[in-house]
Formats: C-alpha cells, structure tokens, sequence
C-alpha cells in the first residue's frame, strides 16, 4: 500500500473519530439515573479510594470514567470530561488545608454535578449536591470536631438532593459508607490488601441498600 494511501485511510479513521467524539460529547442524552448495581459499584468506588490514597492519579481517572458509565450511564468519551471534573475536584481537595483552601474544589464539583444533571431524566439543584458533597468531605477532615454521625447527615443530605428521596431514606446506605471510611482511616498508611477487601464487604452492604432503595420508587 502506497504512502498515500495509508495517509487517506488515516486522515478518514481520524475522521470518523473526531465525529464520534464530537456527538459524544455534545449530542442531548437522558438516562435514569436510579438504575444501578450495587454490587459492581462497591467494587469500584473501592478501587478508586486505593488510587486516591495511593495517589495515582491516572488510574483514577481511569477508574471514575468507567464509574461514570455503570452508575450514571454516561456516554465512552462524556465519561471521562466528567471524570475529570470529579478527579480536578478531589486533588484540589487532598491538598488543601482550611476551608478556604478546600473550596476551592467547589468548581469542579459544580461541573460534576451539573454533568450528572443535565443528563438525569429528574433535574436537581446542582449548587446544592455540590455543597453538600464538599460539605461532608470537609467535615471528614475535620473529624476532632465534627463527629461520624455528622458525615452521615451530608451524605444522605447529597443523596435526597439527586435523587429526590427523603434523607432518611438512605440512613444505612450512608451509615456502612462512614463505616468504611472509619476503617480506611484507621488503617492509615499500614492498610493492607485484607483490609481493602473489608472496605469492599462493607461498601457492599452500603450499595445493595442504595440499590435495593432507589428500586424501589
């Protein structure tokens, strides 16, 4: 195959790639956003709290991407603009160390949620989710003074506001969350691979409530 022919077939496949990014990204899609499976979420927000502890930032986006696909149904190439926002808004957080600095992952988290927004068959306030996601993450840091109980009321708090359920209505999805977050923080940097497969068993249990929950509108 001559020279030129190869750059034609190319320059066509670049084509059709670019086309297929552009519609992607662009082109109004609605999904339900309630339809999830409990079980495969658990397992991954598992895998993406180890990479964001171990601080690998490209496997995460990785990771958040294809979560973006199970658990909001986003398109290939939407998933990960949308990942990068939720991965933009996490290491901006992991580096702060007041208030000041923690907002400023508020951007990012807005991005976030006005993704999932705006491809939700049921809008939401995203200002709202936002603040309320930065809120817990917030008090989390700030454990000496805000207690466990606490964390669980931001992310019941984050949940009614998506998915337009009463807070209390995800009072043991958001119980087994702080659960394993407890764990993980206990662990420190001495965690081990049995400790991460606590953490899944216990997300598990957290998710297959969230699941079984949300079926159930």
């Amino acid at each position: 195959m001559s020279l030129k022919k190869r750059s034609r077939i190319f320059l066509a496949i670049l084509g059709m790639l670019s086309i297929w990014i552009i519609i992607d990204l662009k082109w109004p899609v609605k999904r339900d956003i309630s339809i999830v499976d409990g079980k495969e979420i658990a397992a991954m927000e598992t895998a993406m709290w180890r990479s964001y502890y171990e601080k690998k930032k490209v496997r995460l986006l990785l990771q958040s991407a294809k979560l973006m696909r199970k658990e909001f149904h986003f398109p290939y190439w939407r998933s990960y603009q949308v990942a990068f926002f939720a991965a933009k808004a996490a290491f901006a957080f992991q580096d702060g160390q007041n208030r000041a600095d923690y907002n400023k992952a508020l951007p990012a988290l807005r991005q976030y949620y006005g993704a999932i927004n705006d491809i939700s068959t049921k809008p939401f306030e995203v200002a709202a989710a936002a603040e309320s996601e930065l809120e817990w993450w917030i008090i989390r840091r700030e454990r000496e003074t805000h207690p466990p109980e606490e964390w669980e009321h931001w992310i019941k708090q984050t949940a009614a506001i998506i998915y337009h359920r009463p807070a209390d209505a995800f009072h043991e999805f958001a119980r087994q969350r702080v659960n394993a977050m407890l764990l993980r923080d206990e662990k420190g940097d001495n965690i081990s691979a049995a400790d991460w497969t606590e953490i899944n068993r216990i997300l598990d249990i957290a998710w297959l409530d969230f699941e079984q929950n949300i079926g159930s509108q």
